[in-house]
């Protein structure tokens, strides 16, 4: 099936439902934001990650959850929830921001703390890379990670991305200065 360029917001189909050996990827609920703010409050979750507040105050997942769909009607983004498909349980997020005038996307996710160390984050991340590629039609998605989460970056080989540098003190989390290391793919590289 051809690859079709990322296409206006107006004729943006539904988000679909990715399917994973162990996973479903679907988008997320407001009835999710209870299990969100459970594992998102996790200090761990936060230092790892630019944009999880520490403390995760009440409000906060049901605000993030409800710019989804717009932002996804808009061709800015797409959200999904990482769920355990015999489980149905809720255990992180991952999604794309989308540059459509650029036809590329920024990877983001997060897994709860009970959850690392599985291979979750990496199937989820494959599934994600398909779907932009083969879906959304972009021709480039890349990720960064901070330096001092290794197994982030870890994941990000492990789906075929390429280490493209390191941003030097690029971000401030919590008064201290993080480097960032960049990963990338394009359509040639698949």
């Amino acid at each position: 099936m051809p690859r079709s360029p990322v296409t206006e917001p107006e004729s943006m189909p539904p988000v679909p439902e990715l399917e994973t050996e162990r996973l479903l990827l679907r988008s997320f609920s407001p009835k999710d934001a209870g299990r969100v703010r459970e594992l998102a409050a996790a200090r761990e979750i936060a230092a790892t990650t630019l944009n999880i507040p520490h403390p995760y105050e009440e409000g906060m997942a049901e605000a993030w959850i409800s710019t989804h769909e717009d932002a996804y009607e808009a061709g800015e983004a797409v959200h999904y929830a990482i769920t355990r498909k015999l489980q149905g349980d809720l255990i992180g997020a991952i999604g794309l921001g989308i540059e459509r005038a650029h036809q590329r996307a920024e990877m983001g996710y997060w897994i709860g703390v009970p959850y690392w160390s599985k291979g979750f984050c990496t199937e989820a991340a494959s599934a994600i890379l398909r779907y932009g590629f083969e879906t959304l039609g972009l021709h480039r998605i890349y990720a960064h990670h901070m330096i001092s989460n290794p197994a982030s970056g870890r994941v990000m080989q492990k789906i075929g991305m390429i280490h493209e540098g390191c941003l030097r003190q690029h971000v401030l989390k919590w008064g201290i200065h993080h480097d960032l290391e960049i990963y990338g793919m394009t359509q040639t590289d698949v």
